[in-house]
């Protein structure tokens, strides 16, 4: 996902790489760059949710049950760190648990996740662009496609640092704790489309809507995975920056969601116009004309560098499934080689071509529209979440911690019951086809290459291998 910072000779490092391996840096670095995917999804999250209410504003108590359900699979993965401080996440325990063969249930479900981030990630940033600049709007699509492309481009000269993702999501979330204090005192005038439909069936109509909302859960589950990237840590640092950033996410991600929507709900902001997002019209009704364009500028820079992590992260996957020499002169792996290729920045080109080709193709078929999107987008990564969750819970069972095995089985019907209310909607199957496919067709491979060992290491070995 991100750059892996390795020790340097003693010969003089540059300054900045010296600053970054002091431990407190290391940690706002790792944290906030690992951050920047479900920060970033507050811009379709809370819009989605109100389109699922069909405009009524019971927005509160619908974000409020989706950063309940974050705690909850924070909780989970909290417990799956501290099994596996060298990363894994998913893959690491589904493997360890059931088999190896398991593991490839949540990587099928991860590359189709890592397809729809930068799909959605760069549609959704094309809406942010147009709610400033509403001329652009007919240029929706090869908008999208022309910032998945230049973010492919970047992402082939090497992987953004860190230190640059931090930032990105540093900053903006201090100009959206400006555009809430702004919105404290702003004049409230309802904009959008407003209804009453949920009346008397509002708790019902609140449990069916929050499901859509749970695309603000895409990345909570990173840090688990992302700590291989830490090697010079020990496990024991590795495990306690793990769960540092999971409830650092939880913090701001939620404080995050739950101020933006009591805003919107305070300023009655609606079902957006087709030119603009719901937190565009927020953001121009709470600040003024420069926090407004800024907040605009940053939320799809945000979105791009959401985009730009799920472009190392994808190809790097390939790349560890990749055949390729080992150090005993045995050959591992089961994809063909061709997607372990990398170049001169040590980026694998054919996986970068693969994932931008695989993600324009879903950008035209949705037309453009995030909105549209984000209905296949919680299906993938609560997929990945259930085999976590599931493998967690026969851990806890096996060792008689009963405790943790209730956590672990009420996350899993919770996710459950996500899945379930997203699958009913009919066109989000195909997110759950693909990563079915992608999973059944991988694990042929596995078995025609004689069922090498280590397929549950695969996705730690992504993120410790990324540069």
């Amino acid at each position: 996902m991100t750059t892996h910072m390795t020790p340097q000779p003693a010969a003089g490092p540059p300054r900045w790489r010296s600053l970054l391996h002091a431990r407190p840096v290391l940690l706002i670095a790792f944290a906030f760059a690992v951050m920047a995917d479900p920060v970033s999804s507050v811009a379709y999250a809370i819009e989605a949710a109100l389109r699922a209410l069909h405009g009524d504003l019971e927005l509160l108590p619908t974000m409020g049950l989706v950063v309940a359900l974050i705690a909850l699979v924070i909780v989970n993965y909290h417990q799956l760190v501290a099994r596996y401080p060298q990363g894994g996440g998913a893959a690491a325990a589904a493997g360890d648990a059931f088999g190896e063969a398991a593991a490839f249930v949540p990587i099928g479900a991860l590359i189709v996740d890592f397809v729809l981030t930068i799909a959605i990630s760069s549609a959704a940033g094309a809406s942010a662009i147009i709610a400033y600049l509403p001329a652009a709007a007919p240029w929706r699509i090869p908008l999208a496609l022309a910032l998945t492309a230049l973010v492919a481009g970047l992402t082939w000269f090497g992987h953004l640092g860190r230190a640059i993702f931090a930032l990105m999501t540093l900053v903006f979330i201090g100009v959206t704790v400006a555009v809430l204090w702004g919105g404290l005192s702003a004049p409230v005038h309802p904009s959008g489309t407003i209804s009453h439909s949920a009346g008397r069936w509002a708790p019902l109509a609140v449990a069916v809507a929050f499901p859509v909302a749970m695309a603000l859960a895409t990345g909570v589950e990173a840090p688990s995975s992302a700590i291989a990237q830490l090697g010079q840590l020990d496990d024991a640092g590795r495990r306690r920056f793990g769960r540092i950033t999971l409830w650092l996410t939880l913090l701001l991600v939620g404080g995050i969601t739950l101020g933006l929507t009591a805003e919107a709900v305070h300023l009655r902001i609606g079902i957006p116009a087709p030119d603009s997002t719901q937190i565009a019209d927020l953001a121009h009704a709470a600040a003024s004309g420069p926090l407004y364009a800024l907040f605009q500028l940053l939320t799809a820079l945000l979105l791009l560098s959401a985009a730009s992590s799920s472009f190392a992260a994808g190809p790097g996957l390939l790349k560890a499934l990749a055949r390729h020499q080992c150090a005993d002169g045995g050959e591992a792996g089961i994809l063909p080689a061709l997607w372990g290729r990398t170049n001169k920045h040590h980026t694998p080109y054919w996986g970068v071509v693969l994932f931008l080709a695989v993600s324009a193709l879903v950008i035209v078929a949705a037309g453009g529209d995030d909105q549209r999107l984000v209905l296949f987008y919680a299906v993938s990564v609560f997929m990945a979440f259930l085999a976590g969750l599931v493998a967690m819970a026969r851990f806890s069972l096996s060792e008689r911690q009963f405790g943790h095995a209730v956590v672990n089985l009420v996350g899993a019907v919770a996710v459950t019951f996500v899945l379930v209310v997203n699958l009913s909607r009919g066109e989000p199957i195909a997110s759950l086809a693909a990563a079915v496919l992608i999973a059944g067709g991988l694990y042929r491979m596995w078995v025609k290459a004689g069922r090498p060992r280590g397929i549950r290491d695969v996705a730690a070995e992504a993120e410790s291998e990324s540069r």
